[in-house]
């Protein structure tokens, strides 16, 4: 095995990231469970929910990369800006097809009960909250403060 590969697990600025998803990950695992009392591994694996592991992911990938390149560098800039566009993403685009795709099997539930048709349900957690997005979004900061500190 290429000894690159495994030096990228010992990349401060790859762990951090990796981290702020992983922890975003579980306290959505933790909160979900919590809520409706049963655990479902799609949580690990789905989009949507509380917290934004896509936030997570990339503002700590973003903060790392400012602690360790510097806040002014033109690296941290394109990152920044970069994770900002996936977080707006997150909770504005990816959460409006979650809203269409919820009318769109409410639509489905009525034809189905009428007509007897076979159904597909669409996924509706596709997207996230502002809130979600911004906890995430601290999430991610305090991973990398921590894991770059």
């Amino acid at each position: 095995m290429d000894n690159s590969f495994l030096l990228l697990f010992k990349n401060k600025v790859f762990i951090s990231a990796f981290l702020g998803w992983l922890v975003a990950q579980a306290f959505k695992i933790i909160i979900n469970g919590i809520r409706e009392k049963r655990f479902d591994f799609k949580w690990f694996i789905g989009t949507g929910g509380m917290p934004s592991s896509h936030a997570a992911f990339v503002m700590s990938l973003a903060t790392a990369v400012g602690l360790q390149e510097g806040f002014s560098s033109t690296i941290f800039i394109v990152i920044l800006i970069v994770a900002l566009v996936i977080a707006f993403d997150a909770q504005g685009v990816r959460r409006a097809t979650g809203k269409q795709a919820e009318i769109l099997n409410m639509i489905l539930d009525d034809i189905y009960w009428r007509r007897k048709i076979q159904e597909n349900r669409l996924i509706e957690l596709i997207g996230h909250t502002p809130f979600e997005v911004i906890v995430g979004s601290l999430i991610g900061v305090i991973v990398a403060i921590f894991v770059m500190g």
